[in-house]
């Protein structure tokens, strides 16, 4: 998952160039991270000085013109205003970190009240944060205050869509009204005939129905009342679903973003079967459209709601529904003005009371017989093999093995990176016992009061995980961890996790020697030779210990970040590749995979690093799994895959209450799972080249949006989850309660429960 950008800039920040003359802004906020990582503050005093008596004026002139942030689009026109108040802010962090608290608080304040529309970016995530408000928070740290551990129940009016013409067909028999012209190709198309009978069928809310959602008396008396004021986006995550359902209906946005987020609305309010028209409509009519995503990337629709019905489906079994030949083939993706688009619509439709007998009677998934093996990717206790169907495997001492993974760092509350007090949680013996705390002397607050009692036994997370079924933890590498092989051979004896050891590979500058300013750059030969050293001292360290499962290079690199693999993809892959061969010149007994972000330039994955034995990738795409990412894959590189993160938080703001949030976690797990499931080996209506997923996260981190000492509920970056955002610090299958029993309490939320059913049937 992604990373603060306090952490590394505070790590990986530049030096101080003596040349503040030509210095600007932006190098001065470089500068003073620097010289906050070196408690300097003379330096940073000189540095504020400077940056006020430069920028001070524009700032300030910037910050008088707003009543709000300012929208994305011009953001930097607030820049010098921005850049003032974050070096403001490193000046404060740093005397509260020295003590300082009365001089910190004083200098917070001063940002709250000159600068409350200040806005500082964190590359890693690609999204803001205020400074005004983590400002706050860290006077409220000072100040002691409780830190906030559970969000209050929505409890603002919710209502539910009512369609007063909701069509006369369930499901739209499409031949009955046009056709369907060069299907499966770029040329596709279809052709109306009955316009006026197809708009009788679909119902309001749907395309070419315009009409009678203006003829629909709810929708008139929600003008009346003003509850359709504002813009459509504002709409997404309303609890008021009828305004919401009318607003997007009649969104000027392309047809085909309307009919997704009508469909999604639709959805929310567990009408699945409208839900399911709005997506069947986008995809025989606008299979096409290209919109873009929070971070300025493409995203198609169409494909998004072809998996939208599939999950439904799936789900709910109930509708006795059948979707069958629906492809949606993406060239070009990664470049929306070349891309080409191939859509087959497929046939959706309702199953005749003989095939809903049928599907009561045989309600699992159909297999297939695999065939023979035709290709293993080494001959050691664990390798890949590839079998006649097509369908690919993990194999542990010639066993398959379906990766049952999960992301694990627990964090204490009040422990954070971004001031260097987080700890080796390998080596954290709290009880001073001989024990390591979280592995061991974990808790579940069953009452959840924050309290132990004599029938809450101390069982540790590794006994937790067992029980749900865990049989992977993906760690990442660092040097330190040549003394934590003790502790992991003890955990491999007692529990059996295997490990996927990985390397950031030069991710946030970490193994290449770089600076955070300047990156990695996988054309420097210093870099190279740095990070293949960093590589090799791993895997000489851990190549013969019997919990290995495999090596995983990177951490969604290609997305950029302190390195250049976004600008220079081939270079990227062309060295990963290089990496790969090397260690199994080292160690032929495990494979070798990447740590991709979803598949942005897949295409050049395969195309360069053909000795990569699989394909992995941290995957955020819905509550219904991953959509075309497998097919994808199989196209442009016919390797095992897997999912390198998955999950949700429990958290959704406004528009959920805790219980609500907590449920809709778990089916998003579930939804995602399901699909990692049935695009393994053997699953007929699979891709077949899944060989399982990494779940995010075993424990919410409470540093993720600043503070470690507040369990932060503030929106932070748009994410394709069902509160509407990432809401970071709630990721977590357990929760820390209120901090209070932090690093040993467990609060189980439902997701738990859900995982213990599906990975251990």
């Amino acid at each position: 998952m992604k990373k603060t950008l306090l952490y590394f800039f505070v790590v990986f920040a530049a030096g101080i160039s003596p040349a503040w003359a030509q210095d600007s802004s932006s190098d001065l906020v470089r500068q003073a991270w620097k010289a906050s990582n070196d408690s300097d503050t003379k330096t940073l005093s000189l540095l504020l000085g400077k940056i006020t008596a430069v920028y001070g004026d524009a700032a300030r002139g910037e910050a008088a013109g707003l009543t709000n942030f300012p929208p994305r689009p011009k953001i930097n026109d607030y820049k010098d205003m921005s850049d003032v108040a974050t070096v403001m802010f490193i000046k404060a962090e740093t005397l509260m970190h020295q003590g300082q608290n009365d001089e910190a608080t004083k200098e917070f304040k001063n940002i709250i009240a000159q600068y409350p529309w200040a806005q500082t970016f964190d590359p890693s995530r690609g999204a803001y944060w205020s400074v005004a408000e983590k400002s706050q928070d860290s006077i409220d740290t000072m100040q002691g205050k409780s830190p906030l551990t559970a969000p209050v129940d929505n409890k603002a009016p919710r209502t539910r869509p009512v369609l007063k013409f909701p069509g006369t067909e369930e499901v739209i028999n499409w031949n009955k009204y046009g056709n369907f012209l060069n299907v499966g190709t770029a040329d596709y198309h279809y052709e109306i005939i009955d316009e006026p009978g197809l708009v009788k069928a679909l119902g309001e809310g749907m395309y070419p129905n315009i009409v009678d959602i203006y003829r629909d008396s709810g929708f008139k008396k929600a003008t009346r009342q003003g509850r359709l004021e504002g813009g459509q986006w504002d709409f997404v995550n309303t609890t008021d679903l009828q305004a919401a359902f009318y607003k997007w209906a009649t969104a000027p946005e392309s047809r085909g973003v309307q009919l997704f987020y009508t469909g999604i609305i639709l959805e929310k309010a567990k009408m699945y079967m409208p839900a399911i028209k709005a997506y069947d409509d986008l995809i025989v009519n606008f299979p096409s459209t290209i919109a873009w995503t929070y971070w300025q990337t493409p995203w198609f629709p169409a494909d998004a709601a072809l998996a939208k019905i599939k999950y439904l489906i799936r789900m709910h079994p109930e509708l006795h529904l059948e979707f069958k030949g629906a492809k949606i083939t993406i060239e070009n993706a990664d470049d929306p003005h070349h891309c080409i688009v191939m859509t087959n619509p497929g046939v959706l439709r309702k199953l005749s009371a003989a095939e809903i007998a049928r599907q009561v009677l045989n309600s699992k998934p159909v297999l297939i017989d695999l065939g023979k093996p035709v290709y293993y990717s080494g001959a050691g206790q664990v390798r890949f093999v590839k079998y006649e169907s097509g369908h690919w495997q993990l194999l542990v001492d010639n066993k398959p093995f379906l990766i049952k993974g999960m992301s694990y760092m627990p964090t204490k509350v009040g422990e954070s990176p971004d001031n260097g007090t987080m700890e080796d949680w390998m080596k954290e013996d709290d009880s001073h016992n001989g024990k390591i705390t979280a592995p061991y002397e974990a808790w579940v607050d069953k009452y959840g009061d924050n309290k132990r009692h004599p029938d809450e036994p101390m069982v540790g997370d590794f006994k937790l995980m067992k029980d749900m079924g865990v049989n992977t933890l993906r760690i990442y590498y660092q040097t330190y961890m040549k003394d934590d092989r003790p502790f992991l051979e003890k955990m491999y004896k007692e529990y059996g996790f295997k490990v996927a050891m990985s390397n950031f590979l030069g991710k946030y500058a970490i193994g290449s020697g770089a600076t955070w300013s300047e990156g990695t750059d996988y054309e420097n030969p210093v870099h190279q030779k740095n990070m293949m050293a960093y590589v090799k001292e791993m895997v000489m360290e851990f190549k013969d210990e019997p919990y290995i499962l495999m090596w995983i290079l990177g951490n969604e690199n290609n997305y950029g970040v302190a390195s250049n693999a976004d600008k220079k993809p081939e270079a990227y892959y062309k060295f990963v590749n290089e990496v790969a061969k090397m260690i199994k010149s080292i160690d032929p007994n495990h494979p070798v995979a990447i740590c991709n972000g979803d598949t942005l330039f897949v295409d050049k994955f395969g195309q360069y690093a053909p000795d990569v034995d699989a394909y992995g990738a941290n995957v955020y795409r819905g509550d219904y799994g991953f959509g075309s990412f497998w097919d994808e894959v199989k196209e442009h590189a016919d390797k095992p895959t897997f999912i390198t993160e998955y999950g949700a938080p429990s958290y959704g703001g406004v528009a959920m209450s805790y219980q609500e949030a907590q449920q809709a976690q778990s089916d998003y797990h579930k939804g995602n799972w399901l699909d990692i499931l049935y695009n393994s080996a053997g699953y007929k209506d699979g891709d077949g080249n899944s060989v399982g997923g990494m779940a995010f996260e075993w424990l919410d981190e409470w540093w993720k949006d600043y503070s470690p000492a507040f369990h932060d509920i503030k929106a932070d970056a748009i994410g394709p989850f069902p509160g509407g955002y990432y809401f970071e610090e709630w990721f977590g299958i357990f929760g820390q309660g209120d901090g209070s029993q932090s690093p040993y309490l467990r609060e189980p939320r439902k997701v738990y429960y859900t995982y213990k059913e599906l990975w251990k049937s």
